[in-house]
Formats: structure tokens, sequence, C-alpha cells
């Protein structure tokens, strides 16, 4: 059966999507950006700044959904510009310290609202 996810610490939907979706013992999360929920704004103007807060906004719908980041299982991440890679990993690197999940992380031409990144995962129960 199929659950929708939903939290008001981490941004709202601003599209026709879920924040994220738990099926069969699975939740799978949309892409994070690096948006405060409690002002709506990206406040931050570096990829260290937007990364811990596009990976805080994963952690409040993990919690939402009972889990936390141990749960993860695989992780997408979209780079406004691939020389942000090594930074991205310093903050990306303080949430998933043991038995990191698989992950892809790719460069993208644009993402929304012109942040430097977002994150989205897969965990499982």
């Amino acid at each position: 059966m199929k659950k929708v996810i939903a939290t008001t610490n981490a941004p709202a939907a601003i599209g026709p999507y879920s924040q994220a979706i738990e099926y069969n013992g699975m939740v799978y999360a949309s892409g994070q950006i690096p948006v405060n929920p409690a002002t709506g704004e990206v406040e931050s103007d570096n990829i260290e700044g937007q990364a811990e807060q596009s990976l805080k906004n994963v952690g409040a719908i993990l919690k939402e959904a009972g889990l936390d980041y141990s749960n993860v299982i695989k992780t997408t991440c979209f780079l406004a510009d691939i020389a942000d890679f090594a930074k991205f990993n310093e903050v990306y690197s303080r949430y998933f310290k043991e038995e990191a999940p698989a992950r892809s992380c790719v460069a993208v031409k644009d993402l929304p609202k012109g942040v430097l990144c977002e994150v989205e995962v897969i965990a499982g129960r």
C-alpha cells in the first residue's frame, strides 16, 4: 500500500508531487533543495551551506517516516557545478558516516530556484 509522507519541517512541494512516498517498506523521497522550511528562502550562497540545508531537509523527511540517515540505501545528488564535488562531499560525509549508501552524483545544467545542489534518497525499513 502506498503512503504519502509529508512534514512542515522540510520545504513543501512546489509542484504536483509528494515530499516522499512509502511503498512496501521503502521510502522514496523527492529531491530536496536548500530551502529553509521556516522562511521559504535559500539562505546560503555557497555549496557548503546549501548542501547542509538540503541534507537537513532530507533528514526531516526521514524523521517523519520514522527513519534516519542510517536507513538510506541510495542517494542521487545533483550539482550545478561539478567543481563543487569535493566541497559537497565534505558536508555529505558528515551525514553518511559508516556504511554509506550507494550514490550517483551528477552535474546538471540548472536546478530549481537557481540552487547549487539537490539531494534525493531512497530508504528502507
